[in-house]
């Protein structure tokens, strides 16, 4: 049995990433920085396959927390995956932005996905498993023509960036490195995004979703199962060949 990791598991994305993996035989180990959301959403995973799903508290910019999750994974379990998912938003205007709010979205979105990354290489190649790691970066990770998120659009950018300098340095300890890029997806962080872009614009919430859907070709707003299952294709077999990839999941919303 493949036991992954999967951070920021609590709640939107990364539970769904957690919960599409569970159902497809993995053993997860759901970490976020809030314990209890992380415990819950371990409680509620599919076992059918015999799994014995466990939850961790993970500050994910803390490299002593980062080391302790990953060791013990590897000690105990075996880590075959880790998926850096754990990130943070907020919006403004680029000349108001506070370097306070910079600094911290770095911190959790880069620094974290950097942190991480290198505590589940390290075990990776210390107990010999030849693993997969995936970062979600963003579709504002290719385009910097995403309005109030100049932070985010930085944090993303250098996600992609060192998705590619990880897959090229792991490659020779068979160790795969992939990010995803989604676009507009549906969970609560996305609800205080339209909020906050809402108020940016002087509109209303509904009128900044039909914006966002209006720019979406497959004309829809994307689901945390659209991205999932794209997560569970990187850390299969089907994509053994695959590495420093950044996958598009945007319903064409940008296209490169």
């Amino acid at each position: 049995m493949k036991t992954v990791v999967v951070t920021g598991a609590g709640s939107g994305i990364g539970r769904t990433i957690a919960s599409t993996l569970a159902e497809r035989g993995w053993q997860v180990v759901v970490s976020d920085i809030n314990g209890e959301a992380a415990e819950q959403a371990a409680a509620g995973l599919d076992s059918s396959a015999g799994q014995s799903h466990e939850s961790a508290v993970l500050n994910v910019s803390s490299p002593d927390d980062a080391a302790r999750v990953a060791d013990d994974v590897a000690d105990r379990l075996g880590l075959d995956a880790w998926v850096s998912n754990a990130g943070i938003s907020f919006m403004q205007r680029f000349l108001e932005m506070p370097i306070e709010k910079y600094d911290k979205t770095l911190e959790i979105n880069l620094k974290g996905v950097f942190v991480c990354g290198q505590a589940a290489a390290r075990a990776m190649v210390r107990t010999g498993r030849r693993g997969a790691i995936v970062n979600t970066a963003s579709m504002a990770g290719k385009q910097g023509k995403v309005p109030f998120l100049a932070d985010y659009v930085a944090s993303k950018f250098g996600v992609v960036g060192l998705t590619q300098a990880m897959a090229f340095e792991l490659a020779e300890h068979g160790i795969r490195v992939n990010s995803i890029c989604p676009g507009y997806v549906a969970t609560p962080m996305q609800e205080r995004e339209l909020a906050w872009e809402a108020e940016l614009r002087g509109t209303e919430p509904e009128a900044v979703k039909q914006l966002w859907i209006d720019d979406t070709p497959l004309g829809r707003l994307e689901q945390p199962e659209d991205v999932a299952r794209v997560v569970a294709f990187l850390l299969g077999d089907d994509s053994a060949f695959m590495t420093g990839e950044a996958l598009a999941i945007n319903g064409g919303a940008f296209m490169d």
